[in-house]
């Protein structure tokens, strides 16, 4: 007797909406998890021309008996589940019977198949939904689904289909979450015989993490270890630097299921906050597992939206982990230098202890005859000015001084008169000095006759009194003129003193009666943005001597590919290469380090379904390149930026915001101040 039976109208009608063939992406979902379901080790999917012509999904799981199969491409037919109360446990990928039969209805199929208990398999055709033929046949254990000519007797659903490479695109974003999702099960992926995604099967995640996303993704990872409990969290989550313009690389499975879920990915950002910057989001492969009767998986037809039972139990338990994994990886901090600042040579404090005699005995000496050493006194001062340099020279302060504007020139610096003084000592020590005194040789007896030089007539003084002379016939108001110049004059032209920069982030400006801090990456930002619209003109393209090859999503892949003519207006010209993405040209604003960036946070707007005007993405575009190229924040910027930098800010009142919407500056009264140290 066949396990697949058909539900009952009652129990059918307790499903979410019927399945709907939405794109060929859809119909491999549908065929690989129920080859998910039916235990298979290797499943292997082949496309052609996008899918739309030709797709097989091979599994070697437990096949389709001869009275199962003609039974499967019925409606509400499944083995998956039997009445009502199987409903609030579902822990199979599909429960609803309507793949098969949505899919025979709009397509042409050849299925061959056997069961485990069976020596002869069976082999079938089905066409619009109606079987054409089956009769028996050899094959191995296992199941191979052959779909064709999609949507051929429906011309209106195939006229919204995208080129063959956006569609191939999605269908190897779909074959991808299911690699991650099972990476007991070895995939493999081929596209118009080229093969694309090939996964081991070890069971092991991050395996299938390097198959699926790449190397330079699974480097970056951090390991989520469970915990004891009723909900466990397991996986990779990706650390604070390698973030992403988009969440596309975020990917959540609940009980091996792919799933959407807002919640989540509020969860996993919350962990990370702080830690990366402002529209950045961070990657992650995360397994749940939770009983089955916590979720309820009849939400949508596409079966990617859940509902828990305490939805504020799995946020905790996603947040925690990802927190604890975060704080194990930085249990081993990697020494970074920070850039450069001005700091004391060696050889100053060397020339500050040694005199230029014994400079000139050590050096000059060597430099005659190796033989010859300095003094043992003079190498043991040198030994104890090493050890003196490295004790005295210290990191930098979090708060590092800028001169004022506008004000008196600052007072030199120890640093500065040792090193006037001894750049002095130098240029002396390298003059030589007679070592011994010769007698003077004997005069001839017969004076040398030496030709007696004409006397030079001197030369006529320069009157320099013609502007002498008319001194007095200036005005006698002009006398006070350097009167007029004063300090408060100064003051009122530039009303603020820069204190200096905190953090690398902020800087601190006094004006008035209070303090202004400036987030100088935003402002610049700002500053940067409105340049560029002001300088709006028709967009050019570079074409790059060495094609990009940028590390994508495979539904970020699609979405550039499906607008590829609006990308091309923006000066992206954009290939596919098998799958991936090829850059063959930018616009002229971008660079080549952050083309990349720009195009994974475009593709994200065009995700979210912005409007794809020309005007709105370009605008898009100016935010990025501004972005991308504004001073960062945490890194060193030179005083005389800064203080341009301010310059520009203090003249214009209408920067208040970046183009992202963060304040560019908060101020601090005096009030405040006193209030927040108790003096008032």
């Amino acid at each position: 007797m066949g396990i697949i039976h058909k539900l009952s109208p009652a129990l059918a009608d307790m499903i979410a909406a019927g399945e709907v063939v939405e794109r060929p992406a859809s119909v491999i979902k549908e065929l690989v998890e129920n080859a998910v379901d039916a235990g298979a080790k290797k499943i292997t999917v082949e496309i052609k021309n996008g899918g739309v012509t030709f797709m097989r999904v091979t599994d070697d799981g437990c096949g389709m008996s001869r009275e199962d199969a003609p039974t499967a491409f019925l409606r509400h037919a499944t083995s998956k589940i039997s009445c009502a109360e199987d409903l609030g446990g579902i822990s199979t990928m599909g429960f609803r019977g309507e793949a098969l039969a949505a899919i025979s209805s709009v397509s042409k199929i050849d299925l061959l198949t056997r069961a485990a208990s069976e020596n002869l398999g069976v082999s079938m055709r089905v066409e619009a939904g109606n079987v054409i033929d089956i009769q028996p046949a050899g094959c191995p254990q296992g199941t191979t689904m052959i779909v064709r000519d999609l949507f051929y007797n429906t011309p209106a659903r195939m006229k919204f289909l995208k080129r063959d490479s956006v569609e191939g695109s999605y269908i190897g974003g779909a074959v991808q979450r299911q690699a991650l999702g099972h990476p007991e099960i070895a995939f493999r992926f081929l596209r118009d015989g080229k093969p694309e995604l090939t996964t081991p099967g070890d069971g092991k995640l991050l395996s299938a993490i390097y198959a699926a996303m790449g190397r330079a993704s699974a480097k970056e990872m951090v390991e989520v270890k469970p915990t004891s409990g009723g909900i466990t969290v397991t996986g990779y989550v990706g650390k604070p630097t390698a973030s992403r313009g988009s969440r596309s690389y975020q990917h959540f499975f609940v009980n091996g299921r792919y799933v959407k879920s807002r919640m989540m990915a509020s969860a996993l950002e919350e962990a990370y906050k702080n830690q990366i910057m402002v529209g950045r989001f961070p990657i992650c492969v995360l397994h749940i597992t939770v009983p089955p009767t916590a979720v309820d998986v009849n939400v949508h037809p596409a079966k990617t939206e859940v509902k828990f039972l305490r939805e504020g139990d799995i946020f905790d338990a996603i947040h925690y982990s990802v927190l604890g994994a975060l704080s194990r990886a930085q249990d081993r901090p990697e020494m970074e230098l920070k850039s450069p600042r001005p700091q004391v040579q060696p050889k100053q404090n060397f020339y500050q202890n040694v005199t230029a005699q014994e400079y000139r005995t050590m050096t000059g000496m060597l430099e005659k005859s190796s033989s010859v050493q300095p003094s043992p006194a003079v190498r043991q001062q040198f030994r104890q000015t090493e050890r003196t340099f490295d004790q005295n020279v210290s990191v930098h302060d979090s708060v590092r001084m800028v001169p004022s504007v506008g004000g008196a020139k600052p007072a030199p610096t120890a640093t500065a008169a040792v090193s006037d003084t001894l750049q002095n000592e130098e240029k002396t020590a390298w003059r030589p000095e007679p070592t011994t005194a010769r007698e003077p040789e004997p005069m001839p007896e017969e004076p040398i006759s030496m030709p007696i030089p004409e006397p030079v007539p001197e030369p006529e003084p320069i009157q320099p009194v013609q502007t002498v002379m008319e001194l007095p016939e200036m005005p006698v108001p002009k006398a006070p003129e350097p009167q007029a110049i004063q300090e408060p004059e100064l003051q009122s032209e530039q009303p603020y003193r820069i204190i200096g920069e905190a953090l690398d982030t902020y800087i601190i400006v006094e004006q008035g009666d209070g303090l202004l801090l400036f987030d100088k990456h935003a402002a610049h930002e700002r500053i940067r943005f409105e340049r560029l619209k002001a300088q709006r003109h028709e967009v050019m393209s570079q074409i790059l001597l060495n094609p990009l090859h940028p590390s994508m999503s495979r539904e970020e892949v699609a979405v550039l590919l499906e607008n590829k003519e609006t990308m091309e207006g923006l000066g992206f010209t954009l290939e596919d290469f098998g799958g991936d993405l090829v850059v063959r040209a930018i616009p002229c604003d971008v660079t080549e380090e952050d083309a990349p960036a720009c195009l994974s946070e475009l593709a994200q707007q065009l995700q979210d379904g912005r409007k794809l005007d020309r005007e709105t993405v370009y605008d898009d575009l100016l935010h990025t390149i501004a972005c991308k190229g504004a001073i960062k924040g945490g890194q060193y910027t030179d005083p005389k930026e800064i203080s341009a930098l301010v310059a520009e800010l203090m003249a214009r009142d209408d920067i208040k915001h970046c183009p992202h919407g963060r304040p560019v500056c908060i101020t601090l009264s005096r009030a405040t101040l006193e209030r927040q140290f108790k003096r008032t």
